[in-house]
Order: C-alpha cells, then structure tokens, then sequence
C-alpha cells in the first residue's frame, strides 16, 4: 500500500460511485428487481447448465452475480461456506475488524444502499461487516442466486464446447460458458511447518477458521498464540485482558500503528452519507484507492523538526493516514525509510515498559510500510501485562508441537489450554491452487505459475479461455471494495459485449501476457516492499512447499491499471483471441 510511486500516475479513468459517475444503480434498469433484462445468449449456451459460474460468495462474488442478473444471464455462484460473507464469513476472530474506514470499504454502486446502511464505527467490526454483506445481499435479491456448502474441487475448460465444468467435492458438476472466479486473496489459512501439528490434544485452530463462540472459552486459560501478523495483533490485543496467561510466539515482528477507532453518531452517518461523491472520488484519484493521499516532499531534505512535527501531526490521525499520507519517497529510498521507522521505533518504546521486550517489538528486517502494515488499539500496551510473555522463535524457533502445548529448541516445554494459529495464508495464488485449474491441452495453471505469475490484466491467463477473475494477481488489491467493483464492472461489460456479438471464446494472448507482466514488473521496479519477504511478494515460510519470489499485486497507481483496461475495452477486446458461436 503505497503513496506517489515513482512510476507516475497515468490518467485517471470514469469513476465507479454515484451521481452518474459510471456507478450501477438499482433504480429500475436492466433486469433487476422486476424490471425487462436485456436480451440473453440465447441458443448459443444450449446445452450449457448456467450461462456464467462464480465461484465464490464474498463480495467479488456479490457484485459479480448483481451484474450478472442485471445482464438477465443465467448465472449462479457456488460457495464452500455456509453462508455469503467470504473473508467476512470466515474470519470471525476476536476483534477483527477493518482498518480502512467503514465509509469507503462499502459497495458505491447503489444509491438506495448507500441511503438506507448505517454505520456505527469508522471502522466495522465483523459482525456489523458480515451483516452489511447480509444487508445488500438481501436488498438486491441475490440469495437464490447462491448455492452454499459447495466446495470445488477441479475446474475444467472443455475444448469440444468452449465451457468450463466444475466439479465439487461431493463429484456434483456444472457447466458454463464464462467462469468468474472470486475466490479472494486471502483465503487458504495455512498452518505452521513445524513438527507434530496434529499431535496437540487440547483446543487448537486458525484465527482463520475461529468457531462460534470460541472467544468465550479463553477465560482464564492458558492461551498460546503463534505469529504476530495482522490477524495476530488483532486477536492479542482482544484477548489479553481475559485469558489466564497469554504466550505469544513471535517469529517475525511487523510494524503497526494506532488505529484510532471510534463510534459514530446518526449526525456523523448523515454527514458522511451526504460526502460519499467525494469520498469515491478521491478513492478513485488515490494511488491505491483509499481516501488518504500522500505527497511528493523529500523527507531527507526536509528539516528535522518540520519532518518530526509533520509525522506527528499523522500519528495522531485515525486510520492508515500514518501509512498512506506520508512523502512517497518513503517507500522507496532506503535513508527516507529509515527515518521513518526511528520515528516509529520512538513510538514504541515509548508504550513498551520493558527495554528488552520493546527490542523484541521492533522490526529490524524490514522498514516501515514494506510490508503490509496492519493497526491497533492498544497491541503494544499489552506486552506491559504480567499475564503476557512474548517468546522469540527468532532465535528460539519452535522445534515442535507436542501434546499438551510446544517445545522450543532450548527444550522449554509451554503447556497450554489453547493453541492458536495466527499464521496467515497462502496468499493470492493459494485460492487458485486449492482447486484444480485446467486449461487448454489440459495444462494445469499451477504449472503455468510455478515460474512467476503471468496474466493479462490481472482479469485472465493464457490457455485459460473465458475465465475472469476478481482479485487474481497482478491486479490493483488496494482498499479491496474500490479494486473489487472496476474488476466486476469490466469483466460484466465484456460479457454484455460478448453476448451483443455473439462471441463464445475469449482468450489471452502470449503478446499481451508477455507485455502485461513485464509492465507490472516495471511499476514494482524501486518498491522498497519488493525487496522484501511477505505475502505480497509471494513468500509465505509457512508453507511446507517452496515458494519462488513472485510479483503477486499490481504495484502501479490504480487510476494508471483502469486506464490501461479501459483501453483495451475501446479497442473492441482486439487484444484477445475471440471467436463467435460455432467458429473453430
């Protein structure tokens, strides 16, 4: 998440929101809600079960249904959980929450939404997020639209019709002839490669896959928590002040910041409510879609105490103002960075009682702002609690997992009540690799990434024809909902203009691949983040399997990748291969 890249800012494309600015409304237009959907592929997908398939009910999949049905397609998602939500259904941990502000991590397409959803914090909870998904979901009619408990497994593109067929994991199939996945980010928890997991015999789970009501069998029990990632300072922080003891192991320190939170009254919410133009359309001007803009000062030339006075005046701020408003240069010269992380540092140990443990809390692999830089509310206090003690696996790594706690290498045994798994995911390709991707000639898209992602767009892959996906690699991730909404808007205008056209195949090409990736590689080019390890960059030492260094994310100015979609639109798709119903 980055300010000011060096790599400059293109143009700015029409904005998704309200007011006419290429927002979709649910005001009586194009199928929805009772009224005339426009003319369907019609004897073309004969023979084909659903004309589109959306794997995946979070919001990518949300919208991407909403657009489907105003299309009057036939259109169906297909979701493992139990329930819409997604990241928001999964992820119930304690205290997880957003740390974009509630007002511009929201769908922008609809007025009558926006109108009638309240919120009751700058920054929701997960029960207040998974209840505004709930909302929309509702309000739009799109439930009937889902089919829950389906997990799948293989998806498969067959040549003799152009189509994809789907198998779930109880071997039920589905064909289509457009296949939307929206399957997230993060998505596939991954557990610690360290010996004798499954041998523990108390409670243990992923703050990933938290149960129902979990938080309320912590009191008073001996709680041991591995890592200290976003999910992680969350979760501390939470449940610090009930459990009996806390452990928490901490292997790799990560910066983080005050989040600031607070609640906000019905006069606030309409005030808010009446700023929302602005409010998308500085997300949609912002180099990574959020409200906050950063500048293009030299921090280094900068006298010290108008810098100091400066970053303070930030610290002081809510949200990712600390993060995202600061000078660019910043997040790409190293003495700029530096800087910037003693300020931090100061911060830190000035919360820290303990001199020892405060140098345990800070970071020294990495700067301020390389890697993803989650916020808090009261995390490093906590560390100030006799009933917390912070273990460096660092230097005193975990040698394994035993059956009442852990064993460290210097033989220490940790009994614990309760183990919990605060170690992130197999980021961004994980999703992909969880079900079995197979394209033309039956290459496997595991295979096609395991040299480095490449992709058009970041929408679809060679050998992958008439697959779209929401949120793959190599797109602008940003503030998730903003990236979310063009990502569905393009993929639902092709399909419009295919349906219009009679095209039944699109497909990438190596040209466009080729110079789509090396164009995503030229904007990471001077990231202070790409140098270092994370799951941006497709390094996760949790996983069992060796990862390759990989440019996961599009690291340019989002209004840059719009403009470059946008292009390929006015162009008449001529970028891909296409062929129209019945054409070899």
């Amino acid at each position: 998440m980055t300010q000011g890249s060096a790599n400059g800012t293109d143009g700015v494309s029409k904005v998704n929101g309200v007011n006419g600015t290429n927002g979709i409304h649910t005001n009586g237009t194009n199928g929805v809600n009772g009224t005339t959907p426009k003319p369907s592929f019609g004897s073309l997908n004969d023979g084909l079960d659903y004309d589109v398939l959306i794997i995946g009910a979070g919001l990518s999949g949300i919208y991407s249904m909403y657009r489907m049905a105003q299309l009057g397609l036939r259109a169906k998602i297909l979701e493992a959980g139990s329930s819409e939500g997604g990241t928001w259904f999964w992820n119930r941990y304690p205290g997880a929450r957003f740390d974009s502000e509630s007002y511009s991590y929201i769908f922008s397409f609809s007025p009558e939404i926006l109108a009638e959803w309240d919120w009751t914090e700058h920054f929701s909870p997960q029960p207040e997020t998974l209840k505004y998904i709930e909302f929309v979901t509702r309000k739009l009619d799109l439930r009937k639209h889902m089919q829950f408990d389906t997990r799948i497994q293989r998806a498969q593109f067959v040549q003799a019709t152009n189509s994809w067929k789907l198998t779930d994991d109880q071997q039920r199939t589905y064909t289509s002839r457009y296949l939307i996945t929206a399957i997230g980010i993060l998505n596939e928890p991954t557990l610690p490669n360290i010996p004798g997991v499954s041998d523990y015999k108390g409670e243990a789970w992923h703050t990933a896959r938290w149960p129902q009501g979990g938080e309320h069998t912590l009191a008073g029990k001996r709680v041991g928590i591995i890592g200290t990632g976003a999910t992680a300072i969350q979760t501390i922080q939470t449940i610090a002040p009930n459990v009996g003891h806390l452990t928490v192991f901490q292997r790799t320190p990560n910066w983080t910041a005050p989040l600031r939170n607070d609640k906000i009254s019905k006069e606030e919410m309409e005030k808010i409510r009446a700023d929302y133009p602005d409010i998308f359309r500085r997300c949609a001007e912002s180099y990574s879609c959020f409200i906050h803009v950063g500048d293009n000062n030299d921090t280094v030339a900068t006298p010290a105490e108008e810098r100091e006075r400066h970053w303070e005046h930030l610290y002081a701020q809510r949200g990712f103002t600390k993060v995202l408003a600061i000078s660019s240069d910043i997040y790409t010269n190293h003495e700029a960075n530096a800087l910037y992380s003693a300020f931090h540092e100061k911060k830190i140990r000035a919360r820290v009682n303990d001199p020892e443990v405060a140098d345990l809390l800070i970071p020294t692999n990495h700067g301020f702002g390389t890697r993803r830089t989650p916020l808090e509310s009261g995390y490093y206090e906590v560390f100030n609690q006799d009933n917390v003690k912070l273990v460096d696996i660092r230097n005193n790594p975990i040698e394994r997992i035993t059956e009442t706690g852990l064993r460290t290498a210097d033989q220490t045994d940790y009994d614990l009540d309760v183990l919990v798994y605060a170690t992130g995911f197999d980021a961004v390709t994980g999703s992909f690799n969880a079900i079995d991707f197979e394209g033309i000639d039956g290459v496997k898209l595991k295979d096609v990434w395991s040299e480095g992602i490449q992709t058009f767009l970041g929408l679809t892959v060679k050998n992958f024809p008439n697959m779209f996906m929401i949120m793959g690699p190599h797109q602008m991730f940003g503030n998730i909902p903003r990236s979310i909404e063009y990502a569905v808007q393009w993929t639902a205008e092709f399909i419009e203009w295919a349906m219009e056209h009679g095209v039944t195949y699109c497909e990438a090409t190596d040209e466009g691949v080729a110079a789509w990736t090396e164009h995503v590689h030229e904007c990471g080019k001077g990231l202070l983040a790409n140098e270092v390890d994370s799951w941006m960059t497709g390094v996760n030492k949790n996983l069992a399997h060796k990862q390759k260094r990989s440019m996961t994310r599009y690291n340019g100015p989002a209004p840059g990748y719009r403009k470059r979609c946008e292009e390929v639109k006015h162009r008449g798709y001529r970028d891909f291969v296409l062929k129209k119903g019945g054409e070899a």
